[in-house]
């Protein structure tokens, strides 16, 4: 296992496509909801504790070796919204590109062939992460990160946020970053002789509600 490929995926820079998605920050800060360093501390723990967890699962249970299809299928019915469905997919379909080039392997050109159109990205991640010699711990670390250090770096951009500020919250939602990544693996483990339906399918309507009034602005920063 190489600790140096975690931090290669987990790097920012590297070519995901992520950059362009607030993860719903972007429609939270046009509410009021997000304004300064304590609000956004209130989004991304509400969001890592669902959809950071759903996908850090997912992720993690791809890495495991459970077949992509069905996980694919079980992020769909996790994700009513068809905004955030197409967002997820247009990202995985990115990721993938950017994996194939980095960590090249059969799994991964098993899922471009069988997702032409894109996999949900947290199942993408998951597959790569098997690809480059990480566990499934990684690929939960990794998931549960970006759910909360996407907005996090968009507020930043569309509110001025001093970043100093930003990365201060994400100091401080560590120590449940780290447990909702031990949740996830674990729900992952379970997966493995119960299937899918042993993942969790944590809620978070304000965000689906978001993303679709979002996604028909037309004008907006960010794709998501």
């Amino acid at each position: 296992m190489s600790r140096a490929a975690l931090l290669v995926l987990a790097d920012g820079r590297f070519p995901a496509g992520g950059h362009a998605h607030s993860g719903g920050a972007e429609a939270a800060c046009k509410a009021g909801r997000i304004h300064d360093a304590a609000t956004l501390e209130d989004f991304c723990r509400g969001r890592l504790h669902t959809a950071g967890l759903t996908a850090a699962a997912l992720a993690a249970a791809a890495a495991l070796g459970l077949a992509p299809a069905a996980l694919d299928a079980a992020a769909d019915a996790r994700t009513p919204s068809p905004a955030l469905r197409t967002a997820a997919r247009r990202l995985g379909r990115q990721l993938l590109r950017a994996a194939r080039a980095t960590w090249p392997a059969a799994e991964l050109e098993s899922l471009a062939a069988a997702f032409p159109r894109g996999a949900h990205q947290p199942v993408v991640l998951g597959v790569t992460a098997r690809a480059a010699g990480l566990g499934p711990s990684d690929a939960a670390h990794v998931a549960a990160y970006e759910s909360v250090g996407g907005p996090a770096t968009a507020t930043v951009r569309l509110l001025g946020l001093d970043p100093f500020e930003a990365s201060g919250v994400l100091a401080r939602l560590a120590p449940e970053l780290d447990a909702v990544a031990t949740e996830a693996e674990r729900a992952a483990l379970r997966a493995r002789s119960q299937g899918p339906q042993a993942l969790p399918a944590a809620s978070s309507p304000l965000l689906d509600i978001s993303a679709q009034v979002h996604a028909d602005w037309p004008v907006r920063l960010f794709a998501s």
